[in-house]
Order: C-alpha cells, then structure tokens, then sequence
C-alpha cells in the first residue's frame, strides 16, 4: 500500500511541475483518464528509476557532494528525470523535457511537493513499546 501511495504522490508532483514549467509536459492520452493513467505510468518509472538507479549514482557522485555541500544533489534528480524521460521518449507517451534547466528546475518542484504530500499523508506510525510509561 506505500508504494502505491509513493506512485500517487510522485503522479501529483510530475503534475504540478507540468503546470508551472513550461519545457516539462506529459504527453499522449485524449481523454482526461487516459491522462491521469499516463501521469501515474511517468510516475511509475520515476519510482523505479529512482529506486534502482539513483541509489548507484549517489555512491559514485559521493566527492560531488562532498565539494558541493550536497547541492549536487539537484544535478542528480535533474537526471534521473531526464532518465525518466529518455527512456517513455520511445513510446507515444510520456515526460517530454527541453533542457537541462527544466529538468533541474522540474526537480527542485517534484522534490518539493513530494515532501510536502509526503508530510501531509504521513501516519503517526509510533510503536506501541515507545508509548509504554516507565517510572
């Protein structure tokens, strides 16, 4: 059930940075729900991305950074969304980005909105011990 939350979260975000950026767009689908589901299939392979491949360039970019004071960081969600992008640019749908700038700029947006649903939709998940009074 979290990881489809996690898609559902990522799906708003890759939205609200569809509307505000204008080189960053979804493409295909001519109904409004085959819309939604392409924005949750975009979704779906930034989650992947983000699970199997950026965790490798983490490791590797670790000196970057380091030096940069973790601003790197951006360059490398810029990326992954460009990834995101490369690899739905072979169907008929699917994340269109311009450039590098957008892709940066669609990151710091994505990141930022994923944050905050994530906070919104966060249970209190406290464990059950933790609530035990000791004297």
């Amino acid at each position: 059930m979290g990881f489809l939350i996690r898609v559902l979260i990522n799906g708003v975000a890759i939205w609200f940075a569809t509307l505000v950026l204008p080189g960053l767009e979804v493409v295909g689908g001519e109904t409004d729900l085959q819309h939604i589901g392409i924005i949750l299939a975009v979704a779906l392979v930034f989650g992947i991305v983000n699970a199997v491949v950026k965790p490798i360039v983490a490791l590797i970019s670790i000196p970057l950074y380091i030096l940069t004071l973790g601003l790197f960081t951006i360059v490398v969600n810029a990326l992954m969304l460009m990834l995101t992008s490369w690899i739905t640019e072979s169907t008929s749908w699917g994340l269109r980005i311009d450039n590098f700038g957008t892709a940066c700029w669609g990151a710091i947006i994505i990141s930022v909105v994923s944050f905050v649903l994530s906070m919104l939709t966060s249970n209190d998940r406290t464990d059950s011990r933790s609530r035990e009074i000791t004297y």
